[in-house]
């Protein structure tokens, strides 16, 4: 981590919010991205002061209120929640809340979600740990992804494979976009004392070389949302498919679900996995 990532952190936040968001004007002659401090305080109910003295690094111990508050002010995610609370412990000299740093990561499924895994059938759909590690998947996300080659490691990771395997270049026509949003989620899980990211994120630099360096050194410190991935599939060609993560309890496993995007995409996916449409049926009021 840097000497002060928790400022870092929430001055990114408040530069990628915009006025209108938190229900202000735009104003004009704006030198600023996003909100300006004054307009932050005023939305979280601190002083322009003190809030300076966060982003400087000048004050490490912000309340768990204040956090709070600020968090609701840039309209944080869940998973931006959890790294500010986690930059504040760090900053403060605590000890990170990751649950799961420091452990080896998980490649045991339990059977309640090799279940649903079963129940998503044929959906491509994956269980992922938090080093980005394939650990179980469906029928349907191998007829999508072995073609690629994604599945070829032991264990496949999606990591390796964008930055690492010459043929995601190939199966992803936007790459540059899937290179982005992969470096800032190990960027985002990179600074906790994770002896296991650190080890992956050292192995891609030194193999992928400026590959990897350039576009982890510049992620933001929040991933970008991708909402459509383009994938050409060399049997069905090229599909547009929105993502669905889901993160369970433990904080150490997500279920990754693919979806098409378009009527299009619906009809080459039921016909790489087999899927009758037709089997789901709205509940009307």
């Amino acid at each position: 981590m840097s000497d002060n990532e928790l400022g870092a952190f929430l001055r990114s936040r408040r530069e990628a919010v915009k006025p209108a968001d938190v229900g202000l004007p735009d104003g004009t002659r704006r030198r600023t991205p996003g909100l300006r401090r004054s307009e932050l305080a005023t939305v979280a109910g601190i002083s322009v002061e003190y809030l300076t003295r966060l982003e400087q690094g000048r004050d490490r111990n912000p309340s768990t209120q204040v956090l709070v508050t600020l968090a609701d002010a840039l309209r944080m995610t869940q998973e931006e929640r959890l790294h500010l609370r986690n930059l504040a412990k760090m900053a403060g000299g605590g000890v990170a809340l990751c649950m799961s740093a420091g452990q080896e990561p998980s490649r045991d499924v339990r059977p309640t979600v090799r279940a649903l895994l079963d129940r998503l059938e044929p959906a491509p759909a994956a269980v992922l740990n938090r080093l980005g590690d394939v650990i179980a998947h469906t029928e349907g996300y191998a007829r999508l992804f072995e073609p690629l080659g994604l599945l070829d490691g032991d264990p496949p990771n999606v990591h390796r494979f964008v930055f690492g395997d010459e043929r995601a270049r190939d199966a992803y026509p936007e790459w540059e976009r899937v290179a982005a949003e992969h470096a800032a989620r190990l960027k985002l899980v990179s600074g906790y004392d994770d002896l296991y990211v650190d080890d992956l994120v050292s192995e891609l630099s030194f193999a992928a070389g400026e590959a990897f360096t350039s576009w982890f050194a510049a992620a933001p410190l929040t991933p970008p949302t991708v909402p459509v991935e383009r994938v050409a599939h060399p049997g069905v060609g090229e599909l547009r498919l929105s993502r669905e993560t889901l993160d369970l309890p433990d904080g150490e496993q997500s279920i990754v679900v693919h979806l098409p995007a378009g009527a299009d995409a619906a009809g080459a996916l039921d016909r790489l996995t087999g899927r009758v449409p037709g089997a789901l049926h709205a509940v009307s009021g």
